[in-house]
């Protein structure tokens, strides 16, 4: 039973899922603007924004637990160079979503995801 579960599993192991998210979150920030599914880009949308609220921070110990929760030395940059500059004034909600309908292989519902 899936009582007061939060997270989506999506049929992979801990560390699958992890690794998956880690990735997506990494092309998100660098290419600013992804195509994925609709569940996933739900579950990397609270990733992403938890990151780019640690380089709005900029401090420290908000780039070190940046780096350990996506270790890329050139997304981390970025999260704090540029990105932070753009979302200072930005309280929240830093990706939008655009649905482009079903993927025909599978009818699966696909969406772009990107920054704001």
């Amino acid at each position: 039973m899936r009582h007061r579960a939060r997270k989506r599993r999506f049929d992979r192991a801990q560390g699958h899922r992890k690794a998956m998210l880690r990735n997506l979150a990494r092309s998100l920030l660098l290419h600013e603007g992804i195509r994925t599914t609709q569940a996933k880009s739900k579950e990397l949308r609270s990733h992403v924004d938890r990151l780019i609220t640690l380089g709005k921070k900029g401090d420290l110990h908000s780039r070190r637990q940046a780096i350990s929760r996506l270790p890329d030395q050139e997304v981390i940059d970025k999260l704090f160079g540029d990105l932070s500059e753009r979302f200072k004034d930005r309280d929240g909600g830093f990706t939008r979503m655009y649905n482009l309908g079903p993927r025909p292989g599978d009818a699966a519902p696909i969406v772009r995801i990107e920054l704001v």
